[in-house]
């Protein structure tokens, strides 16, 4: 029973990877899906590993419109998340888990370009590894598949790939 789910469950996900010329050829907003999928996309590669998330103290003003930006995200108001993650960033401009939230926000609303810009801006500023790197570089590899960019897309998946820290040698 359970190798049987298990066998329909990778099924799923393989032909979810597969395409077909059909799907190539419609628009890519269509081949993308919808905004909420590429988001379950992103967290969950986020969500992979076991790293240490450190936080530092945050303004409190800034903690007033996370919270703010996550309410209208869990309403799926994406631009008023937009919104408030975009004041947020007003007061602190290089944080790199804002920059990465708006680059989900965009994501979802499909503006490819900025998604890419802000990933990128989160990466530069953020720890380079981790779950904040793995959600950086798959939202540019969605948003450069979204623009039938091929290349950047592989790049991202490998650049994906090296984010991961590796467990302490244990003797």
């Amino acid at each position: 029973m359970i190798r049987a789910a298990l066998a329909m469950a990778m099924s799923g996900v393989l032909c979810a990877c597969g395409g077909t010329a059909a799907t190539h050829d419609a628009p890519a907003s269509a081949r993308m899906g919808a905004g909420p999928v590429l988001l379950q996309q992103v967290r969950a590669a986020g969500a992979m590993g076991r790293e240490l998330d450190v936080q530092p103290l945050r303004d409190p003003q800034v903690e007033d419109l996370r919270a703010s930006a996550t309410a209208a995200e869990a309403r799926g108001d994406y631009a008023g998340a937009q919104r408030a993650l975009g004041q947020a960033l007003q007061i602190s401009p290089k944080d790199p888990d804002l920059l990465q939230w708006q680059a989900e926000m965009a994501l979802v609303g499909h503006d490819w370009v900025h998604a890419q810009e802000y990933a990128r801006q989160s990466w530069e500023l953020g720890p380079k590894l981790g779950g904040l790197c793995r959600r950086n570089w798959t939202t540019l590899r969605l948003a450069a598949e979204a623009r039938s960019d091929a290349a950047t897309a592989g790049e991202a998946q490998r650049q994906a790939a090296a984010c991961a820290v590796a467990p302490p040698a244990r003797y």
